[in-house]
């Protein structure tokens, strides 16, 4: 099932209230640990699957890739990504992220930001980035942590004063879809998977894990946004790196 709730306008005008919205890169608290578990990417091809704004396009570039590819399956993410980017060497597509097909060696680094929790068949997805990176490239993707996925509702435990006591966790060992509540919608689509079924599906695909991260937001985050500080009672992102041995 592909959807596309991000061409939704009034869901799109809440996405675009968020600190990584408006900030950018320094505005998302896992920045700090993706950008330490990137590659060098000087002279390199990039694809960014879910690019959303182009933000992570643009830094590509700006840390010398050769030519970098987004894509989006929102057509609102497209249109902003074009008109904030003027550099011939990055492209973008409007295309779903199951539906890439891209020829065999393609890409030296393929990255994924918050974009395969949406995903359905994630080991479809993964094994045509095996296939479009060339021998020694790498896949680095962030997406919503299982602890935070396992349950539709994704939100804390409230005493009667409205403070947060702890975060919930139920349904873990149960994958598949969740309709969850985000960004005042009442119906976007997740995929809750396991740990271990991320890991799985990368060493399944031919990978060879690099390294795993649960990072909270970073220091210099926190002191911008000081009302992420609750980030950091549970896990909220799993990053991962990984070769195409």
């Amino acid at each position: 099932m592909q959807q596309n709730k991000y061409d939704d306008p009034s869901f799109f005008e809440n996405y675009s209230r968020l600190p990584r919205s408006t900030a950018g890169l320094e505005g998302a608290g896992e920045w700090p640990v993706f950008s330490a578990m990137l590659p060098p990417l000087a002279g390199k091809t990039v694809l960014d699957l879910g690019c959303g704004y182009g933000w992570h396009c643009r830094y590509a570039r700006e840390q010398g890739a050769k030519h970098v590819t987004g894509v989006d399956i929102s057509a609102k993410m497209i249109e902003l990504a074009t008109s904030s980017t003027s550099d011939p060497a990055i492209e973008y597509l409007r295309m779903a992220v199951e539906d890439i097909s891209f020829e065999p060696g393609s890409f030296d680094v393929v990255i994924s930001s918050l974009t395969l929790h949406y995903i359905q068949n994630l080991g479809a997805v993964t094994g045509k980035v095996f296939q479009c990176l060339r021998p020694g490239g790498s896949f680095v993707f962030s997406v919503e942590h299982p602890i935070f996925t396992s349950r539709p509702e994704q939100d804390w435990h409230y005493g009667p004063n409205g403070e947060r006591l702890h975060w919930p966790l139920d349904h873990y060992q149960s994958e598949g879809l969740r309709h969850t509540h985000f960004l005042d919608s009442d119906d976007v689509i997740k995929y809750h998977r396991t740990v271990s079924t991320y890991i799985n599906t990368l060493t399944d695909a031919g990978f060879r894990i690099k390294k795993l991260a649960e990072p909270g937001p970073a220091p210099e985050v926190l002191a911008r946004y000081p009302e992420m500080k609750d980030e950091n009672r549970r896990p909220i992102f799993l990053l991962a790196a990984a070769d195409k041995t």
